[in-house]
């Protein structure tokens, strides 16, 4: 059984979390961002901290109290410090580019693919073969970046493709000449 639903969430002063029926709105230093509260899940703004609390032990009552435990603390270090994701391209030739607000990627087609991230998400190309994509909400960068991602996917022999920055390729051994 997991126990994080109950944990109360604590921010600071420089945080402010209101509350209306059926959803929260959190405003931070770097913007304003808001989620909708399950029927099935209580909250109460006090002291600097939120909990929550469900009206019944059903099981998936207690996963969406963990969850809505969670998807508030994401949206207070999202207010606060934002989110990042860096992409990394592999391969001869395979490079990126900022062009107005697209983003330009040169993939190994025969045409370029031009990608128009979405106003809420920053996205800048400090070197021709990375891509750092930033924003207050964590599921949107991390919706970007994975779309980013599936225009070249990285393959298991030469490891061609964009990753992740941390992500580990697994790699496949290729032909063996037989004599």
């Amino acid at each position: 059984m997991s126990r994080i639903g109950f944990k109360p969430v604590t921010f600071d002063s420089k945080i402010k979390i209101t509350g209306k029926d059926d959803s929260i709105e959190v405003t931070g230093p770097l913007g304003t961002l808001s989620m909708k509260v399950h029927e099935r899940i209580k909250y109460e703004i006090k002291d600097n901290q939120v909990t929550f609390s469900r009206i019944n032990e059903w099981k998936s009552t207690k996963a969406l109290h963990g969850l809505h435990r969670a998807l508030l603390q994401n949206l207070i270090v999202g207010v606060t410090e934002g989110y990042t994701k860096r992409l990394e391209i592999v391969g001869i030739g395979y490079k990126a580019e900022m062009k107005n607000n697209y983003l330009l990627l040169h993939l190994g087609y025969s045409h370029s693919i031009a990608f128009l991230p979405p106003p809420e998400v920053k996205v800048e190309v400090p070197a021709p073969n990375q891509i750092v994509v930033s924003g207050i909400d964590k599921q949107l960068v991390g919706l970007v970046a994975a779309k980013i991602r599936s225009f070249r996917k990285p393959e298991p022999y030469k490891g061609k493709g964009i990753k992740y920055e941390n992500e580990v390729i697994r790699r496949k051994q290729g032909k063996t000449q037989t004599k």
